[in-house]
């Protein structure tokens, strides 16, 4: 098996678990703005991104869509609460693994991205208490869209401008840990790896059809 020419990975559940402090701070800016309680986990679904997330919260918890300006505010909102909660968030870690396989990656000339249905700001805090933002040389995320499979075509195309040509679905590895991951990943034209580190079993994400199943980073990754 050749190795990939680009991997893109999801964060949360497959790089790092937050401790929840994303769901606490949805529920705050809820609360702040709105004066309701809003418990993410109620409406939405793993691996959905955070427009998604937001938009269907909203509707469950207001009885009605919400506005462009609506959102603005929420995104905001979340996003300040996020940068201070992720710092004190007592069951924040690093996933088992994963700095060890980021740096063999890196280390076999492979081009690391980030994937996530994160918006970008959301999507970088999480990665700072742990500094692993310094692997990653590209990323894609849920503020580029609401659609997932949108958004990984879009990593694609990042990672083929850095390569220098097109890319096919044996050069680029999709990691993530729902069967979303999964099946953007094919709807993207790309290699699906699935990593039962998060919600879902390695039986439960085999039924989506994976490329390749791990029960964690700590297993042989894929291609190298």
């Amino acid at each position: 098996m050749a190795a990939p020419i680009a991997v893109l990975f999801d964060i949360d559940e497959t790089l790092v678990h937050t401790g929840g402090a994303g769901a606490r701070s949805w529920a705050w800016a809820f609360d702040q703005l709105h004066g309701v309680a809003a418990d993410i986990g109620k409406h939405t679904s793993a691996g959905e991104t955070d427009p998604e997330v937001g938009w269907k919260t909203f509707r469950a918890v207001l009885g009605r869509d919400p506005t462009h300006d609506e959102m603005a505010r929420l995104y905001a909102a979340y996003l300040w609460h996020l940068a201070d909660d992720i710092r004190t968030s007592e069951h924040y870690r690093v996933l088992d693994g994963v700095e060890e396989t980021l740096t063999r990656i890196a280390d076999a000339g492979v081009i690391l991205g980030v994937l996530s249905g994160a918006m970008e700001g959301a999507a970088r805090t999480k990665l700072e208490p742990a500094n692993l933002g310094r692997y990653f040389v590209f990323g894609a995320y849920g503020s580029d869209s609401p659609d997932r499979p949108e958004v990984t075509r879009l990593a694609i195309a990042k990672a083929a401008r850095l390569h220098g040509s097109d890319l096919g679905a044996q050069d680029v590895y999709v990691v993530g840990d729902t069967p979303l991951d999964v099946q953007a990943a094919h709807a993207a034209n790309a290699t699906a790896v699935a990593v039962a580190s998060g919600h879902y079993t390695a039986q439960a994400l085999q039924a989506v059809k994976p490329d390749h199943v791990l029960g964690s980073l700590l297993e042989p990754f894929p291609g190298l």
